[in-house]
């Protein structure tokens, strides 16, 4: 084999740290060897192998597939389309049906479809009235975990989600999308009937009530009905004697959030509600109201 000193001296700097190497196939027969840099062969017709997964070069096959066991470990299963790994063939197969739209699971009772198995066993809770996700602090039920996590920030008082644009906080991310289109004046939903646009579907689907006059949530206890279903949970707490909201001042409860939000006005001093007439100051709008009588003279009716 030639000596490396008589290498020329460019070629010494360029190729230094020489090893031999033989170059084999996976059954570790060789295929040829020579004299190799530990970054690649000096002989041009020796191919370089590469990783698919990560691109990263090696000088054997051999050592390709010794290195492929890092990324495979745990994860043998390839899907064709985009490359990723899964440890399931039942993961692989969900994943798939993102490329293919396809959506094997059906729910027997109303017929609607879906990608994922866990998805359908949600969605039958809708059916069942199933609500296995209970609160230890006041006992609500939900029939998902996230709405729970939602729901516990309501006593915590936790709002991870601000707005960039008025640095005001929400207790969830949808909320915050939704608040957004205050800034932006866009509102996506819109009533067929009168035209009004809404930023919530649900507000539209509310709004929709008032022209068709639906009340479909209906309290079991006493029989009354409501339009939407929060004004269903508002009048609950009437028999139940509930007050989730508290002021952490002074430790009344409410019953209702706008409640708590006026009476905190009681220690803040803050009247945001001003009349034209006098430029008296008020803490609620109805309030205000209430004094604007003393300059018109009309009488609440009893």
């Amino acid at each position: 084999m030639e000596d490396v000193n008589h290498l020329e001296s460019s070629n010494a700097t360029a190729f230094s740290n020489i090893d031999i190497v033989t170059q084999t196939d996976r059954d570790g027969r060789p295929l040829c060897s020579g004299m190799f840099t530990n970054q690649r062969s000096l002989y041009e017709n020796i191919p370089d192998y590469r990783c698919e997964i990560c691109k990263k070069t090696f000088s054997s096959e051999r050592d390709v597939f010794t290195h492929k066991e890092i990324h495979l470990k745990g994860k043998p299963l390839n899907c064709e389309i985009c490359g990723k790994y899964f440890a399931k063939n039942r993961d692989l197969t969900t994943h798939i049906g993102i490329h293919t739209g396809e959506k094997p699971y059906h729910c027997e009772i109303c017929g609607k479809y879906f990608a994922k198995n866990r998805d359908l066993t949600t969605h039958i809770r809708i059916h069942t009235g199933e609500k296995p996700y209970h609160c230890e602090i006041c006992g609500k039920s939900f029939s998902h975990n996230s709405s729970l996590v939602i729901h516990i920030r309501i006593h915590t008082g936790e709002k991870p989600y601000p707005c960039e644009i008025c640095g005001k906080s929400f207790a969830d991310n949808s909320s915050l999308v939704a608040h957004q289109r205050v800034h932006s004046g866009e509102k996506l939903f819109n009533c067929e009937i009168c035209g009004k646009s809404f930023v919530f579907k649900s507000d539209l689907n509310r709004h929709k009530r008032k022209h068709t006059g639906e009340k479909p949530y209906r309290c079991e206890i006493c029989g009354k009905s409501f339009s939407d279903h929060s004004s269903l949970l508002v009048h609950r707490r009437i028999h139940t004697g509930e007050k989730p909201y508290r002021c952490q001042i002074c430790g009344v409860s409410f019953s209702v959030n706008s409640s708590l939000v006026r009476h905190r006005k009681i220690h803040t001093g803050e009247k945001q509600f001003h009349c034209e007439v006098c430029g008296k100051s008020f803490i609620s709008n109805s309030d205000l109201n209430r004094h604007k009588r003393i300059h018109t003279g009309v009488k609440k009716l009893s």
